[in-house]
């Protein structure tokens, strides 16, 4: 009759172990979602504000000084928070559906920081001339769009 109460300690043990490992597992889980939510919403206000210059650029939305400098301050201001917190490992592609992160971006790390630099350099430019006049803020869409570019070509599942 000793066993029976040794098996079913074991098999409480072995219970607890794994619903503790499960609930850690789910609290990485949400984690790594909110971490997802937060860099795709941090995105899609780039693309907004990248929206609102490029159809400036392209002449399809009136040029207006004011309007094109927020959204380029609007830039700014997003290029410097700290994002390091969006991209927890096991958030890629591979790992989680509805990531459209390679996993080449936790493998090159210079490379990101490269791209990230080249990126923020892009958006102090925008910056300084989205305000100016249309000319300017054309000249500056292009080292923009590259330095979009950037991080989507290297470290971004395609739309395909």
């Amino acid at each position: 009759m000793r066993i029976r109460p040794l098996a079913f300690g074991a098999a409480a043990l072995l219970s607890a172990s794994v619903a503790t490992t499960s609930l850690a597992q789910g609290d990485a889980d949400k984690a790594i979602a909110a971490a997802m939510k937060a860099r795709q919403s941090h995105m899609q206000l780039y693309a907004y504000n990248l929206a609102v210059l490029g159809g400036m650029a392209q002449e399809e939305i009136d040029y207006d000084s004011a309007m094109a400098q927020a959204a380029a301050d609007n830039l700014l201001a997003l290029a410097s928070l700290d994002q390091s917190r969006y991209w927890p490992q096991g958030s890629d592609s591979d790992s989680v559906e509805g990531s459209r992160a390679l996993p080449a971006l936790w493998e090159d790390m210079p490379g990101v920081m490269s791209a990230a630099e080249d990126f923020s350099m892009a958006v102090e430019m925008m910056a300084d001339v989205a305000g100016t006049d249309l000319a300017s803020l054309q000249g500056a869409m292009g080292d923009l769009g590259a330095g979009c570019g950037g991080c989507h070509r290297n470290f971004r599942l395609r739309d395909d």
